[in-house]
């Protein structure tokens, strides 16, 4: 992970004002300056800090010699590793790396004013994001992340490459325990805040949905006093939420809701939904997606850009206009079938959503599903993984296939639940997808529709590949 820094050069003495650091230089010439950051040893030369940071699996400490040797100057760590004399190089040492680098990216852009939308959720955070992304560029030169830096490390990264010509910034927060949006929020001093939903990612780390509520509740935390935050009105575990320090605004289809999502409408040419809010209404909003779920992204980006001064017609066409990533609800014809790429994620909420949408395509020929295993579910990941291969019988789906071991408890239950046995084939391996791509090639046929989805671990995209090119 490597970025350039929007607003140009930065010092080693920065840093450690920055994050409070003690600085070690070591350098012949005195000169610390750096243009580039990087957590990836691999990515360090002459113009590059180097964060090392520690993970589960890898210490970036172990690799500061590596990164020394391909010429880094400059070194944001824990400690100076033993055996380095004479190097030609500067540390920033500080207690905790991470942290260090939060307070770093923030320090980068004080004082420099922009507006900043945060974004975070279960399920649909980045689609949600670009979204809003699509509608702000219609007013504003706007500053979002086209990959998924929303990491802890991610984000901050992220807000140190925006130019310093941006007027407005779009960030995603995901998280895989407590404290960790609770960083970036207070990285990124969003204007507004929003969750689009609880679900039952990360259930593996944080334990219960009351977990995950409590802990996508950090976002609030670096709220500018005066900002606002959004929140899903049709959520029990966010209900009942308004702090003195900012403004709290509920979106959703519930009568509570202040900015209320009507009339959905699934059509071949993607959702419609009205959107009621407390100056009107906007009647026929179109996102270029198949799938009832997609109309709360739309709403939450909307409700946004409505907050920060966007106009209807500009918030109109910033959605219709929207297109999707390849591996995320990506529907397009290939050999006179109609296939669905979900490769991007998957929960069981987004799984189900996905369903809905195969389940509710006009075919000529069959509806066919390919799933492969979700992850980070937790000790209740088989129920959840079950209650797939139950909602797949009550769609009647005309045939599964699954990749992986908990894969195949879908295709089980899916049985159980009165699925045709004889139209449900496993592969438990997760490596086996020649194996599965060679099932599917025998039963495709011209004027079906076929969903891919699983996590993003699982790479299903490598079976549209097998199948189709």
């Amino acid at each position: 992970m490597k970025i350039k820094l929007g607003m140009g050069k930065a010092t080693m003495n920065d840093v450690a004002d920055f994050c409070n650091g003690e600085l070690y230089n070591f350098t012949q010439d005195g000169k610390c300056e750096f243009e580039y950051v990087c957590t990836d040893s691999r990515e360090a030369d002459e113009n590059t800090m180097f964060v090392a940071t520690r993970g589960e699996r890898v210490d970036g400490h172990d690799y500061i010699i590596k990164a020394i040797e391909l010429g880094c100057r400059c070194i944001l760590c824990e400690y100076v590793p033993s055996g380095l004399s004479g190097v030609n190089a500067a540390f920033v040492v500080v207690e905790n790396s991470v942290d260090a680098f939060a307070d770093c990216a923030k320090g980068y852009r004080f004082g420099l004013y922009m507006p900043t939308v945060a974004i975070t959720g279960s399920v649909g955070k980045t689609t949600t994001k670009e979204l809003c992304a699509s509608i702000l560029k219609r007013k504003f030169n706007t500053y979002y992340t086209e990959g998924n830096f929303n990491s802890i490390i991610g984000m901050p990264m992220s807000l140190m490459a925006a130019e310093r010509e941006k007027e407005v910034a779009v960030f995603e927060m995901g998280m895989s325990g407590f404290g960790e949006i609770r960083s970036m929020s207070r990285t990124a001093t969003p204007t507004i805040a929003m969750i689009t939903n609880i679900g039952s990612s990360h259930l593996e780390y944080l334990g219960t949905r009351e977990n995950i509520a409590k802990a996508k509740l950090e976002i609030g935390e670096g709220l500018i006093d005066g900002g606002f935050l959004l929140l899903n009105g049709d959520e029990p575990l966010l209900a009942d939420h308004y702090p003195d320090r900012y403004e709290t605004i509920y979106v959703g289809q519930s009568e509570g809701c202040s900015f209320r999502i009507q009339n959905v409408r699934v059509e071949s040419d993607g959702t419609y939904f009205d959107l009621e809010y407390r100056q009107g209404y906007i009647y026929d909003l179109r996102i270029p997606l198949i799938g009832e779920h997609f109309a709360y992204n739309a709403a939450f980006a909307a409700t946004a850009a409505l907050l920060m001064g966007v106009d209807q017609k500009d918030i109109r066409a910033g959605i219709s206009s929207y297109s999707a990533g390849n591996l995320r609800m990506n529907i397009y014809e290939k050999n006179g079938c109609t296939v669905i790429a979900d490769c991007y994620n998957a929960a069981p909420e987004s799984m189900r959503g996905a369903i809905n949408t195969l389940s509710s395509l006009t075919v000529g020929g069959k509806r066919i599903a390919v799933l492969g295993d979700m992850k980070e579910l937790g000790e209740n990941s088989d129920e959840m993984h079950r209650g797939i291969g139950e909602y797949l019988a009550e769609k009647k789906i005309d045939m599964l296939f699954t990749l992986g071991e908990s894969g195949a408890l879908i295709a089980s239950a899916a049985i159980e639940c009165g699925m045709n046995e004889n139209q449900v084939f496993s592969v438990t391996d997760p490596l086996g997808k020649s194996s599965l791509a060679a099932l599917i090639k025998e039963k495709l046929a011209c004027g079906d529709a076929i969903l891919f989805k699983a996590s993003r671990s699982m790479k299903l995209e490598e079976v549209i590949s097998l199948i189709f090119d």
